[in-house]
């Protein structure tokens, strides 16, 4: 096979440099099937490893890309063939293993995901990891009891790519959706998602008291510090907190008071350590019971890739909404 097109990350000295490099697929990390890439997607950890803002691969050198979906080109793992449409989120790619920034990946066959019917390869990459990371915090929460008669679900950091999912999916089920936004820019996308109230984080009242008066029947949390602990205090009888992302902050100030109390769950959200059936299994509920009703308008940008490198910036600096798709070929 022909050296094709790669966008790797270095350490050199202590600093991260990116850029496109020609590879073959030898020189790519271990795997038993062998992709053709479509689409990726940018993740806001893609674009902190991509510029060196966080510490996210654990090896250097690494193709980035925390997603990917395309085509089978080969496969030792005889549950694939060639021409076969399938898709990869997470599993340790751009971590330890070179991801989907590039024309071909290669992935270990327990990853690989086919493509569910009713499921472009587009789609699938406008999902990404932040729309697995909602559903599987919805299947979650529902598993664990939740219900719309429960009151209102608080989804944090809203205008991201797992808040707008989640914003589309809990609002698709029936549940009152109040999101918490910094941006007054997103207030018509988060509407016209399903949001029926819009709080400014800023305007937040976090009480300082062990339990506040009880307002929400649960929470999909993308921020953590001082906001998770907000959603502790006001969460009501039984209700569940998804908790999926540390924007502001990784710390947690609470006391056991809302979950012996109230019976509050904190529900932890790892969308990439799992088993294979349960990851098999939300992707086909995105195809069904779960499809999102407005993924066209949580895809706010597709760029080529070649204009991948000039899109990291807007990440880092909280200034996207919603979800991008690179088109790799």
């Amino acid at each position: 096979m022909n050296a094709f097109k790669a966008f790797r990350i270095h350490e050199r000295d202590g600093k991260i440099s990116a850029g496109f490099e020609r590879m073959t697929v030898d020189a790519l990390t271990a795997g038993d099937v062998v992709i053709r890439v479509k689409y990726s997607s940018i993740n806001y950890k893609d674009a902190l490893a991509a510029t060196g803002a966080g510490k996210i691969l654990r090896k250097y050198p690494l193709n980035g890309g925390i997603d990917l979906s395309g085509e089978v080109v080969s496969s030792e793992d005889a549950r694939y063939e060639p021409g076969q449409k399938v898709l990869v989120t997470g599993c340790g790619h751009s971590e330890t293993l070179d991801g989907g920034y590039a024309e071909f990946a290669r992935s270990k066959g327990d990853f690989v995901i086919p493509l569910p019917d009713g499921m472009s390869l587009f789609d699938a990459m406008g999902l990404g990891t932040a729309g697995f990371t909602a559903a599987l915090a919805l299947a979650r929460m529902e598993q664990n009891g939740q219900k719309p008669a429960m009151g209102p679900i608080v989804v944090t950091g809203a205008s991201g790519g797992v808040g707008t999912i989640a914003i589309d999916l809990l609002a698709g089920r029936g549940y009152e959706v109040v999101a918490v936004s910094g941006k007054p820019e997103a207030d018509a996308l988060l509407t016209s998602l399903g949001a029926a109230k819009i709080l400014r984080r800023q305007d937040i009242d976090l009480g300082k008291r062990p339990l506040e008066a009880a307002q929400w029947g649960g929470a999909v949390d993308n921020v953590g510090g001082d906001i998770l602990t907000w959603l502790t205090r006001t969460t009501d009888n039984w209700g569940n907190i998804a908790s999926i992302g540390l924007a502001a902050s990784h710390k947690l100030e609470t006391t056991v008071m809302p979950f012996i109390l109230r019976g509050v769950s904190l529900l932890g959200i790892n969308s990439s350590a799992m088993p294979r059936d349960v990851r098999v299994g939300i992707w086909k509920r995105l195809a069904t019971d779960l499809k999102p009703r407005h993924l066209d308008r949580v895809v706010t940008h597709t760029i080529r890739f070649d204009d991948l490198p000039d899109a990291f910036d807007d990440y880092v600096k909280n200034r996207i909404m919603g979800r991008t798709v690179v088109q790799i070929s």
